[in-house]
């Protein structure tokens, strides 16, 4: 395979792909990044199929303008709902990200697990195909009402998302859980959070090492690796870039554009 020096996109309904964004910056430093927060239309989890699609071709749209190589679709939401649309209208690799559900359900004891998830991830077609897979163990799904939002203002230790946690997880606690699937590229900003409400024996699970991995095959695999040396990433975002460059702890310019 030759070497292709062309970017990976990114892109998210917001900040949260960051997560997944910073799993593939360590696995694969070599390959420049572009990374696209629509936080402007953040939380996707409430919008309609139809709107979760026209936004992700919107997203598509700007990162092949960019000369992207591959596109990672950072968001579950987007994922579970457009990923079939994108990849039947253009012709470039597509890497998902869905809730990890099969490690969850390998390797639980008790048979039971639950998820943490956006309406428009439990609610989509995909993952109730997937959920079906799995009709020996009971899965206890549990919306995160308000978490993006909170997380998308700069809120993530509020009094405010403590709240909202305790009253999400202590279902799930008391139904003997053990292992806790974060289906939201959010939450795992949460994960300091949630450990101080759950106990220690529940495991967490999220996307970010899965989709690093997979995003290496494909460039083996179909699109080539890049020659360079530690490509600096590029991050771009529809709104104030304050919470974004918080998030990657200063380390990179983010750069606000009307999209």
């Amino acid at each position: 395979m030759n070497s292709n020096n062309q970017p990976i996109g990114i892109f998210d309904s917001g900040i949260g792909g960051t997560s997944i964004w910073k799993a593939i910056h360590q696995l694969l430093p070599n390959e420049k990044t572009i990374y696209l927060a629509d936080s402007k239309n953040a939380p996707y989890g409430q919008k309609s199929k139809q709107e979760i699609i026209a936004l992700s071709m919107k997203n598509t749209d700007f990162l092949l303008e960019m000369n992207c190589k591959l596109i990672v679709v950072a968001c579950n939401t987007a994922t579970t709902n457009a990923i079939q649309e994108l990849r039947a209208k253009y012709d470039i690799p597509f890497i998902g990200i869905e809730p990890a559900i099969k490690p969850a359900v390998t390797h639980s004891k008790t048979q039971i697990i639950g998820i943490l998830a956006t309406q428009g991830t439990l609610n989509s077609e995909l993952f109730n195909k997937t959920t079906e897979k799995y009709q020996d163990t009971k899965i206890i799904e549990q919306v995160g009402h308000g978490l993006v939002q909170l997380i998308e203002n700069g809120d993530i230790n509020s009094p405010e998302i403590t709240k909202l946690l305790y009253s999400y997880l202590t279902p799930m606690i008391e139904a003997n859980i053990d292992y806790l699937v974060l289906g939201c590229s959010h939450y795992p900003y949460l994960i300091p959070q949630i450990k101080k409400i759950i106990p220690e024996h529940i495991q967490i699970i999220d996307s970010g090492e899965a989709v690093a991995k997979q995003t290496r095959n494909i460039l083996r695999d179909k699109v080539g690796f890049s020659s360079a040396e530690n490509s600096e990433p590029v991050f771009y975002t529809n709104t104030n870039p304050k919470v974004l460059t918080e998030i990657l702890e200063n380390k990179y310019p983010v750069e606000e554009i009307k999209f």
